[in-house]
């Protein structure tokens, strides 16, 4: 816990070290696999990397706002009286952070990604034109045949699965940081293979907990929508396809390359954040508050 003399880290350090550490995780390895085995056959190596430009340019910014906003809705819900924040409104502040970063960036990078990663062509084949050639591309095709609001389809079920994404991600590695902590006094920092299991651990818990929701969100996104139909009746419909058609399995379709992804790329964001905020907090000339400490 930190001490009463120590001042709050700024915002502008929780900017930088979620971007950094948003940066290390889109460009750790991708794949799964069988599907890896038959893309590179067909589409050569490249095609493991399709819809990086997406990934990338929206997941430094996505961190960024995921940690800035946490911390500050953190501070909005902390105890006045002792400057501590409970373990209910941690959760709390993770669902807002994960409904921050849903609207802000998560819904038209998903868009954009999930719309490269869709079409099928060979990159070994020059003569193969792709619909959409980069994500600057995408997201100009998209906006002039659909419109800008298209960018935003499946928000509502984005936010939904980022919001229990990062309540469940935030709760998970602060208490679990708290009991390492508690069980070894001595040490002042966790080490990093520390930090990297207890993010292993606390990215795992979002894909289980909504694994039916990203699965709906992926097929809606993938689509285009029918003229005067509604997000919420497109919603019902596949739901009602998936569970007709292919059972309740269906809505857990791909939970383990998700979970195979997104675990281990938060045991990244997590260790590099960490590390990045001492970094910065060490060029400054006070000392500041530890993050997931309360």
């Amino acid at each position: 816990m930190a001490s009463g003399d120590k001042k709050p880290v700024g915002f502008a350090t929780h900017i930088i070290a979620g971007g950094i550490a948003g940066m290390s995780e889109a460009t750790k390895p991708r794949g799964f696999l069988a599907t890896g085995a038959q893309i590179v056959q067909r589409e050569t190596p490249l095609a493991l990397y399709k819809g990086l430009g997406a990934v990338l340019s929206g997941i430094i910014p996505k961190m960024a706002i995921r940690f800035a906003s946490f911390e500050t809705y953190k501070g909005w819900l902390q105890d006045k009286s002792t400057g501590k924040t409970s373990t209910g409104m941690v959760f709390l502040a993770g669902l807002g952070a994960g409904v921050t970063e849903a609207v802000a960036v998560v819904t038209p990078m998903e868009v954009v990604k999930i719309r490269l990663q869709a079409q099928s062509h060979s990159l070994a084949d020059p003569l193969e034109t792709p619909r959409y050639r980069n994500a600057a591309h995408a997201v100009y095709t998209i906006v002039r045949e659909e419109g800008a609001s298209a960018l935003y389809r499946g928000v509502s079920l984005t936010a939904l699965r980022q919001a229990t994404n990062q309540g469940a991600n935030f709760t998970a590695y602060q208490e679990l940081k708290k009991f390492a902590q508690r069980i070894q006094p001595e040490l002042e920092i966790l080490p990093s293979y520390q930090t990297m299991f207890i993010g292993l651990i606390s990215g795992a818990m979002g894909p289980f907990s909504n694994a039916p929701i990203d699965t709906i969100k992926t097929r809606l996104q993938k689509s285009a929508a029918l003229p005067g139909q509604s997000a919420f009746s497109r919603i019902a419909k596949i739901a009602g396809d998936m569970w007709k058609q292919e059972g309740f399995r269906s809505f857990y379709k791909g939970i383990t390359p998700r979970v195979l992804r997104v675990a281990p790329g938060q045991a990244v964001v997590f260790t590099v954040y960490e590390r990045v905020r001492k970094v910065i907090e060490g060029l400054q000339p006070t000392e500041v508050d530890e993050s997931y400490s309360e």
